[in-house]
């Protein structure tokens, strides 16, 4: 079973001798914020699955923040190559959670762990987040919580 990152290895190589230039744009962009992360802090480390996941779905906010940004500024050909990239590293993320799949969530875990005041905000925070696990909008969900504990 290969890991992700041994994946994404395999995926660029096979992009470069296609001679893909936005999935190898892409990939490398990627694997450059995975090595960045690799070497973060004190000692260098190997990334789990998750880990490498988790810098990906950063890779994937900035690209969609990016094409947002030149789409606002009347760049659409620099919006559409965001776009390019963005759907490049959406094919390694895991698929996101429907508005009802996310409120059922948030509904369980609010229920279980008791969470029914303003004043749990945090630690309801944490408890859905570990659930949801990357496949929803950090904002939607924190929108969806405190609209819960408020009542």
């Amino acid at each position: 079973m290969t890991t992700l990152l041994e994946q994404l290895r395999a995926d660029l190589t096979a992009a470069m001798k296609a001679q893909d230039k936005v999935t190898t744009g892409a990939l490398r962009l990627a694997l450059a914020a995975v090595g960045e992360a690799q070497v973060a802090g004190d000692a260098a480390k190997d990334l789990s699955d998750d880990e490498v996941l988790a810098v990906l779905t950063k890779a994937a906010r900035k690209h969609e923040e990016a094409a947002e940004a030149f789409a606002g500024a009347g760049r659409a050909e620099s919006a559409a190559a965001e776009e390019a990239s963005l759907a490049v590293l959406a094919a390694y993320l895991p698929k996101g959670l429907t508005p009802e799949e996310l409120e059922a969530i948030v509904a369980e875990t609010l229920a279980e762990g008791g969470f029914t005041t303003p004043k749990d905000m945090g630690s309801a925070m944490k408890a859905v987040n570990a659930k949801v696990a990357g496949r929803a909008d950090g904002k939607a969900v924190a929108e969806l919580v405190k609209s819960r504990l408020a009542g």
